[in-house]
């Protein structure tokens, strides 16, 4: 398998992942409509000096992928900006050889270059084997979302 930076030739690809990853999230959480929905804004990864968007290729075939993004942080932190991590999914036959962490270090190895020092990312509390990779990967759990529906 072989990681490289996406081009826009990678567009029609990346938005089927993007579905993928809609579609394995729906389970954690049940007010995810069931159609037309979007996650990410893939041209703007592709193009925006301030993300790097990845994919994984096997052969000719991508088959996941992952970006990193420089973000303004709340102002009542130490620091100005963080690198946000986001969109890491690769196709079920492809996990479990440890493609998904050579994914976060690539993006991690970005977000260094580019001079930060704080990472975060998003995922479901019953995600519990994505919480594992990403704790094996030296992430922790700083804040949990609640929610009431009445």
């Amino acid at each position: 398998m072989n990681i490289r930076e996406a081009v826009s030739g990678d567009l029609p690809r990346l938005l089927e992942l993007e579905q993928n990853i809609i579609d394995s999230e729906r389970p954690y959480d049940a007010y995810i409509k069931a159609h037309d929905v979007s996650y990410y804004d893939i041209p703007s990864l592709i193009s925006d000096p301030g993300s790097f968007l990845i994919v994984v290729e096997s052969g000719r075939t991508v088959v996941g992928c992952g970006y990193a993004q420089i973000r303004d942080s709340k102002p009542c932190l130490t620091h100005d900006r963080h690198c946000y991590l986001g969109f890491i999914y690769l196709e079920p036959e492809c996990r479990g050889q440890g493609m998904g962490q050579t994914i976060v270090d690539a993006l991690l190895k970005w977000g260094k270059a580019q001079g930060m020092k704080h990472f975060q990312l998003g995922v479901y509390s019953q995600n519990k084997a994505a919480i594992r990779a990403y704790e094996k990967a030296g992430f922790r759990e700083i804040t949990a979302t609640m929610e009431m529906v009445v």
